[in-house]
């Protein structure tokens, strides 16, 4: 015998949606991971090299300068990416994505153009993040009727940018104190 049950499409459409939340941000875990573990050997391998400069920097050369500019840029990055990760282990539902979430958007874009030149790879993978991460983000909002404030979300970026870039600044003068940076940067 068959009942006649009525579905109400908006429930059935937020059901579907929810659902397939669940694999795109699993994706995009499992695909940060893999950036941080690409960029972690990235970072080891440059400061292995970088040792050197330690104890024998020269200021007037170029490459030193450079190589250390290197080092800085993803160890930037990779804390960023640390910051991210820790984000999306704090979601604990579709109701928490849209809260947690949308500043992340644009720290992995900055991220991404940082790293264009110096490993490709990863900032195509970033950029694909990116657009997962964003449509997770306004699907979430959409189930759970949220609002976004974009320029909170971006208030929020820069602050955590600003944030990273003080201890980055801070890991690197200790990791080379041979290196007057504030004379290298200001130059």
């Amino acid at each position: 015998m068959l009942v006649k049950y009525q579905i109400d499409p908006l429930e059935y459409d937020g059901i579907s949606h929810s659902v397939t939340l669940v694999p795109r941000l699993e994706y995009s875990v499992t695909l940060l991971d893999e950036i941080i573990r690409i960029l972690k050997q990235k970072r080891n391998d440059l400061k292995k090299s970088n040792n050197v400069l330690v104890s024998d920097f020269d200021e007037n050369d170029k490459t030193h300068v450079k190589s250390i500019e290197l080092e800085q840029t993803v160890v930037f990055s990779l804390e960023i990416l640390f910051e991210i990760r820790k984000k999306t282990g704090r979601i604990s539902g579709v109701n928490s994505i849209p809260q947690i979430l949308p500043s992340s958007i644009p720290l992995i874009r900055t991220v991404s153009a940082q790293l264009f030149d110096i490993v490709p790879n990863c900032s195509r993978k970033l950029s694909e993040l990116s657009v997962h991460l964003g449509s997770v983000v306004l699907d979430s909002a959409a189930l759970t009727t949220a609002r976004f404030d974009f320029s909170q979300s971006n208030k929020e970026s820069s602050i955590l940018l600003d944030e990273v870039k003080l201890i980055v600044d801070s890991k690197i003068s200790k990791q080379y104190p041979n290196v007057d940076f504030f004379k290298l940067w200001n130059v």
